[in-house]
């Protein structure tokens, strides 16, 4: 049996006549393995449980920070496309520490990412798949309503999470994603990696990390930028950047032009049109266009909004006002 999602992402070109991302269903063949090293500072403080998916084919990575129970109401955050939970490091600690919230908080890591298995047919990936996943590591959770907070990518597989099991969505928060993807975001995405990965030496590679950073964090020194550096890649012993994803993601890419007009999906959008929602765009992003992200505002008058000043994506939470507007966020619907 075969699928074909429009919400493939969003990843679809006006145009191009053909998804990017079909997957197929058939016998459930085994994950791939990737390599990553048990000692990777970038997860140090972030243990995980592997819930087990897809009869014991594969796997996912999930943290989890506090107390889940049937009295509250948890904060799922899902990463951006490449991307895994290590980007809410600094959201971890102010979550519970700066913003003073007993709320329980799940992080977890999509398949081909951080230290979850990879898929075994790259045309398995997809963010129909993803979301179907994400249902699937809440009922092992015993989670059964949850407020979402998708980053870019993360953010599509929570929207069409909201048509799959809209029972499961207390409420959104969604950070630099809407129903119309900026192209140029994604061949960035695709040129910065391909070349990062193409350096020789330690040194070369933080410096092209430096240049490709700079755009989204101006103000980032070199602690910073091993930092975020850690959060994508890792070194190997030849001073090679090797991803902490599987690099059939990237690959996917390939299709796509600074041009092109993507499908816009707003039936998802408007789909949560119930659901509480929190609307957040870091100022210097290019994953989402100013428009859509205001034409997102009038539709839903009631969202919260919040924007976050000199940063790109993925939005690093590590200022307390932004991690407070989203615990209260998560608080005021447990009470509702």
């Amino acid at each position: 049996m075969t699928f074909i999602q429009p919400m493939a992402a969003c990843l679809t070109a006006a145009g191009k006549g053909k998804p990017l991302m079909v997957f197929i269903s058939k016998a459930i063949p085994m994950a791939r393995k990737r390599k990553i090293p048990a000692d990777h500072t970038a997860f140090a403080g972030l243990p995980v449980q592997m819930v087990t998916l897809d009869k014991g084919a594969a796997t996912v990575a999930v943290h989890v920070s506090g107390t889940l129970s049937s009295d509250t109401v948890p904060l799922i955050c899902l990463a951006g496309y490449h991307r895994n939970m290590s980007d809410f490091t600094q959201f971890r600690t102010l979550y519970h520490h700066g913003a003073g919230t007993k709320q329980p908080l799940v992080l977890l890591d999509l398949r081909g990412r951080g230290r979850s298995s990879d898929r075994a047919d790259k045309k398995e990936y997809g963010s129909p798949r993803d979301a179907r996943d994400v249902g699937d590591v809440a009922n092992a959770l015993g989670i059964e309503r949850a407020v979402f907070l998708g980053q870019g990518y993360g953010g599509q597989v929570s929207m069409l999470l909201g048509s799959q099991r809209p029972g499961l969505v207390a409420g959104m928060v969604l950070v630099d994603i809407g129903p119309v993807t900026d192209s140029r975001g994604l061949v960035r995405l695709r040129q910065n990696v391909q070349h990062i990965e193409s350096l020789r030496g330690t040194g070369a590679v933080s410096q092209g990390f430096r240049r490709m950073l700079q755009g989204d964090y101006p103000g980032a020194n070199d602690t910073h930028v091993q930092i975020l550096m850690g959060r994508s890649h890792y070194l190997d012993k030849r001073g090679r950047a090797r991803p902490l994803y599987d690099p059939r993601l990237i690959t996917a890419l390939e299709a796509f032009h600074h041009d092109d007009v993507l499908v816009a999906q707003w039936q998802y959008f408007d789909a949560l049109a119930r659901v509480p929602l929190m609307l957040m765009r870091t100022q210097l992003t290019d994953q989402v266009r100013r428009d859509t992200f205001d034409q997102m505002t009038k539709r839903r008058p009631d969202a919260r909004v919040f924007s976050i000043q000199g940063q790109g994506s993925p939005a690093l939470f590590d200022q307390l006002d932004e991690v407070q507007a989203v615990a209260q966020f998560v608080a005021e619907i447990e009470r509702s």
